[in-house]
Order: structure tokens, then C-alpha cells, then sequence
């Protein structure tokens, strides 16, 4: 299953990570104390063969016991303090790092939730989950280590040569000569290494999405016998991701080999130049064997280098992964602002009370004026999926909202709390433009139950109090009254008792009762109902009609509406057909003037367009004996 890839933008390794400062700013102090304590430790290493060489020539060359003794001892002390060191450094990253990435977590949940409807309809569950969990781990196992240790090796060969240099220059410039080659070679890896990085994460968060769809639709594998085409499909992907993983692992192999071996051949040449000017005695024992110790000290500093490469390339594209999401435009609360919200700006406005909307204009109620609306990603020109949208629903009243299928109801009822933003005209409510409104103050308004009733893994309580917070055990019974939900009593905690994921320990029926339950427990001002009644059976429907009409009395209500029962709620109905209100009127005002309507209610599909006029007469009498029985 393909996901959403992001064509990647062309910035540099260093250029992506110096992207993640401001999350590691707080942290700054410790980070560079980790990289000053490494940067000495590694140079107690390089202290080393000095010491060695003052042994050589010192006590071992006048049979001194004593000396070599103290110079054992030295070396003890010396490499005690070094592992102390080292685990100083891991002592002072791992906590703040830690913080960092529950940082970047937490930040990037938060702007999830900020994020249009839009975005989540385009961007697969799997590739989002994998930038909040994988990526972010390779991020934070950059920081605690490839970035500490690029600073700390390349001082370290720095300090290590001019430490050769000064004791032999000649052999010194003998090392120095694969410098060059080793440059080219991790340029070229570097560029190809990025490539196959940023395909493995993509993958990975494909292979996520297709467990978690997996997951969450066990019941249809198990119910259509489709194990073995998950199967494979899963096993594709995962081959796909091998094959990469195999790439990356032929890449850091072939520049690990290099980087191992041209060092060697260097230390080797040195080595025989070095024994030749010892026998010819200008150059003393125990200064070629501090210098084939110091070489021998700069072998993992250098060796390490394709690794530390890989890792930071990896990084750089996890970044870009974050990066990109984080960059993503989040909902805008008024019409007017051009720019999107940055993190500042949302702490300033959360210390500052919410301004309260314009007055309500006296005419009330819900209005939708010349609204049109097409996706964010349609082609330039098409036709809208809403065109001209004047509708006007007085205080008080219940729209149906009835259409075929595909002819946009769900979207219209999506624009009223600003799921979508319409691509031209307003939707007012008592008279206020909802984009002047915050968003948060908007949606405290409008209370709204989709026709797929999504639960989340809480109690039933915590569920239904999701509309309303503020509620309280009274709201919440009434709520669950209205909705016929009083079964939740006979869970075996009650209304304590924890529904699942998605609610699927739930019926159907259950989930949709709940959902209505979320909607009216606050006694929202406005309420939108997307066939809000499509999974109930027939008596449980009755019992709810019932008492959700003594709740449709006291708030402006607009319910999208399949069956005749549905519409029988509301005091008026509007039909729309392609994208277009074409008739407004009571229930059976349409059934005499629209064969469309007719047609709808009577339960036979959708109109075609070659109904002639007998068959709508017919159709029409025929619903309305339905509707009168």
C-alpha cells in the first residue's frame, strides 16, 4: 500500500539538523559540558603513548623496575579516568535528551490536533505514528551520540596529528595522505546514503499503517477469510523494506572497508619507514612506538566516521520527516490571518482571555449564504462539490437535511464547526461570521454526531463527557437517557467500564447511542446530526425520536436524514442534489412538488433521470401513503 511521500526538500546533513536547536537550546549547557568531558577523555587516550614512550626510552632502556612500575601505574590511573569520564558524558545527555525528545513529542501531538481535517484525510495513520515514535528515537540516539562524537573524534585527529607531527613529521605526512581520498569517499556516501535512509523511513511508515489497518480491521480479515492477501501484502512491503535495509548495509559496509583499509596501508608504510630509521638511528624506540600508539589511538576516531556519517544521515532525514508535518499550516482562527500560528503566538493568546464574538444579530438561527466549498487538493477549475448554498434556519427550528447519495451532505454539515473551511461564502451563526469566531469558542457552540460513531479507549463516562466536560454525573445521565443508552449500567462497571479501541467491544447500535449521548450532553446551541439514528434498530429508534425531539426543541438543529423516521424530527427539510439546495419545504410539501424527494423517501435508491411523470405521480402517492401510515 503506497503512502504519503513527501518529495524531500534539498537541504544539506548539517542544514536539516540545525533545525532541531531551538528543542535543543534548553539543553545546550549540559550537551556541550557531555562534549567537553568526551573531548578530554578522548585526549587522556592520546596521553597514552607518551607515556609509553617515556617508559621505552626512560626505565625499560635503563633497566629501571622501579620506573616501569610507575609508568603501569599511570596507565591504570590514566585509563580509570578515562571510562569515568566517558560515563560523566552518558550521565549528563541521557536525561535532557530524554526531555528533548518528549519535547518534540509532545509538540508535534499537539500540532496534530491543530492541524485541518484536510491533512489527516491525506496522510496515512502509519507514516504519522512512525515520525512521533521512530524518528524521534533516531533523533535523540543522534544527539546522545553521532553529534557528541563527530565534535569529539574530529578534535581528537586533529590533537592526534599534531601530536605525529611533532614527533616525526616525516612519518606524520605518511598518515596524512589518505586524508584526501577518505574526503572524497564520504562525500559520495553521504549523497547515496541519504537516498536509501529517507525510502527505509518512508516504508517503515507504510509497513505501520498496513499493522495498524490490520489491527484495526481484524474483524474483516477474520469475517472475509482474507489472511493470506494481508499476508501478502504485509510480506511485500517488508521484502521492500529489506531490500533497502540491505542497501544501506552494502553502502555502510563498502565505506567502512575503505575507511579501515587506506588507514591500515598508511600505518603499515609508516611502520616499515619508521623501523628503517630506527636502525638507522635517527629516530629512537621509544619514539616510534608513542607514535604507532598514537596512530593506533586514532583508528576508531577515523574507522568511525562512515558510521557516525550514516547515523547522522539517518537523523537529518528523520528530521525532515518531523519537520515536515510540523510545518504544515495549522487551522487558521479568523478569515484574515495569512500566516500560520506559531507557538508564541499560541501562549500569548492562551495568557489573554477569549475576546467574545460580535453581537448576535436578532434574525438568529443558522444561515448558509452563497457558500460553496471545494477540497483543498481538487484540480483548478472543477466543479464544486457545494455551489451556491443559501439556506437559512430559523432559532429553534430542525433542518433535515436529505440528498442521494454523494450529493454533499456530510460536507455541508462538516463546514458549520469548521472541520472544512468553505472556498467561498459565510456560515453564520445568530448573525456571526464563524470564521470571526475562535475556534474554540465555535465548537463549544455547535455540538455535532457523525454517522460513524468513533470511541476512544476510555470509560463510557469519559466518552460521552468528551462533548461536555463540565457536565457533570446529572448531564451525563440525562444524556444517556436521551439517547436510550441506559444499557451502559449493565456493563460490569458501569459507566466506569472501559470500551476499547474504537468502542469495538460495542455493538453497532451502542456506539452510535453513545456518540449521540456525546453530542447533547452539553445542550449545545446548535447541534449537527449526520444520520445520527442509521444503526438503530426500529423500537430502540422509536424510544430515542422520542426523546431526542424534547432535546431538538430547545436548540437549531440541522440532521442529515436517510429514512422518512429521521425526517420526521425536523420542521422543515432541504433537499440537495448535486451540490445545490433544490427545494426547502415541510415533509410533505415535498413529497407533492419534488419527485426527487419522493423517490428518496420511498426508500427505492437514488432518481434516475428518465422518471417520467406517471412514474413520479405514482411515486409520489406512494410515499406519501408510506409517510401517512
Amino acid at each position: 500500500m503506497p503512502g504519503t511521500h513527501v518529495e524531500p526538500k534539498n537541504r544539506s546533513t548539517a542544514q536539516s539538523l540545525l533545525r532541531l536547536w531551538p528543542y535543543v537550546k534548553p539543553v545546550r549547557i549540559r550537551l556541550f559540558g557531555a562534549a567537553a568531558v568526551a573531548i578530554v577523555a578522548s585526549c587522556l587516550g592520546l596521553v597514552i603513548p607518551l607515556v609509553l614512550k617515556w617508559i621505552v626510552d626512560g626505565p625499560v632502556a635503563h633497566r629501571d623496575p622501579g620506573g616501569v612500575w610507575l609508568g603501569a601505574l599511570c596507565l591504570l590511573l590514566l585509563g580509570i579516568l578515562e571510562a569515568v569520564l566517558f560515563g560523566v558524558r552518558r550521565w549528563l545527555v541521557a536525561r535532557p535528551l530524554a526531555g528533548v525528545e518528549a519535547s518534540m513529542r509532545a509538540d508535534l501531538y499537539r500540532h496534530l490536533q491543530r492541524l485541518p481535517v484536510a491533512f489527516h484525510d491525506r496522510w496515512p495513520s502509519g507514516q504519522l505514528l512512525s515520525r512521533g515514535t521512530t524518528d524521534l528515537m533516531l533523533i535523540r540516539m543522534f544527539l546522545a551520540f553521532p553529534l557528541t562524537f563527530l565534535l569529539v573524534n574530529a578534535t581528537t585527529i586533529l590533537i592526534g596529528f599534531v601530536i605525529l607531527l611533532v614527533q616525526q613529521w616525516t612519518l606524520g605526512l605518511v598518515l596524512m595522505a589518505p586524508v584526501v581520498p577518505l574526503v572524497i569517499l564520504c562525500s559520495v556516501f553521504e549523497t547515496k546514503y541519504a537516498v536509501v535512509a529517507r525510502q527505509a523511513q518512508d516504508q517503515v511508515g507504510d509497513l505501520t499503517t498496513v499493522v495498524e489497518e490490520s489491527v484495526l480491521g481484524i474483524r474483516i480479515i477474520k469475517g472475509f477469510g482474507r489472511h493470506r492477501s494481508q499476508a501478502l501484502a504485509f510480506r511485500g512491503l517488508a521484502q521492500r523494506l529489506r531490500g533497502t535495509e540491505l542497501d544501506k548495509a552494502r553502502l555502510l559496509a563498502g565505506i567502512w572497508g575503505f575507511i579501515t583499509t587506506i588507514p591500515e596501508l598508511a600505518i603499515g608504510a609508516a611502520l616499515v619507514l619508521g623501523t628503517i630509521q630506527v636502525a638507522d638511528g635517527e629516530l629512537s624506540a621509544g619514539t616510534l612506538v608513542a607514535f604507532l600508539s598514537t596512530a593506533l589511538a586514532l583508528r576508531w576516531p577515523v574507522e568511525s566516521i562512515g558510521f557516525l556519517l550514516a547515523m547522522s544521515q539517518e537523523s537529518a532525514t528523520a528530521t525532515e520527516r518531523f519537520f515536515e508535518v510540523m510545518d504544515v499550516e495549522e487551522e487558521r482562527d479568523t478569515a484574515g490571518t495569512s500566516s500560520p500560528e506559531t507557538p508564541a503566538a499560541r501562549s500569548a493568546k492562551a495568557s489573554s482571555p477569549v475576546s467574545s464574538p460580535a453581537s448576535p444579530s436578532p434574525d438568529g438561527g443558522m444561515a448558509f449564504e452563497g457558500v460553496e466549498f471545494r477540497y483543498p487538493d481538487a484540480e483548478p477549475g472543477s466543479v464544486p462539490v457545494l455551489a451556491r448554498i443559501d439556506l437559512r434556519i430559523r432559532p429553534g427550528e430542525t433542518m433535515a437535511l436529505v440528498g442521494a447519495t454523494g450529493s454533499g451532505k456530510t460536507t455541508l454539515t462538516a463546514l458549520v464547526p469548521r472541520l472544512h473551511d468553505a472556498t467561498a461564502g459565510r456560515i453564520t451563526l445568530d448573525g456571526v461570521d464563524i470564521t470571526t469566531m475562535p475556534r474554540e469558542h465555535l465548537r463549544e457552540l455547535v455540538s455535532v454526531a457523525f454517522e460513524e460513531p468513533t470511541l476512544f479507549s476510555a470509560s463510557v463516562g469519559e466518552n460521552v463527557l468528551m462533548g461536555a466536560e463540565d457536565a457533570g454525573e446529572d448531564g451525563l445521565g440525562r444524556a444517556l437517557s436521551v439517547a436510550q443508552a441506559d444499557f451502559v449500567h449493565e456493563l460490569p462497571h458501569g459507566i466506569d467500564t472501559q470500551v476499547g479501541e474504537q468502542g469495538l467491544s460495542l455493538s453497532g447500535g451502542q456506539r452510535q447511542r453513545l456518540a449521540l449521548a456525546r453530542a447533547v450532553v452539553g445542550k449545545p446551541r446548535f447541534l449537527v446530526l449526520d444520520d445520527p439514528l442509521s444503526a438503530l434498530d426500529v423500537h430502540t429508534e422509536t424510544l430515542v425520536e422520542a426523546a431526542l425531539r424534547r432535546v431538538l426543541e430547545s436548540t437549531t438543529a440541522i440532521v442529515v436524514a436517510h429514512r422518512p423516521s429521521t425526517v420526521m424530527l425536523a420542521d422543515r427539510v432541504a433537499l440537495l442534489s448535486e451540490g445545490r439546495i433544490s427545494a426547502v419545504g415541510t415533509h410533505q410539501e415535498l413529497l407533492r412538488s419534488s419527485t426527487e424527494y419522493a423517490w428518496l423517501m420511498s426508500g427505492a435508491g437514488d432518481a434516475p433521470a428518465f422518471m417520467s411523470a406517471d412514474g413520479a405521480l405514482a411515486m409520489n402517492v406512494s410515499a406519501e401513503e408510506g409517510s401517512t401510515r
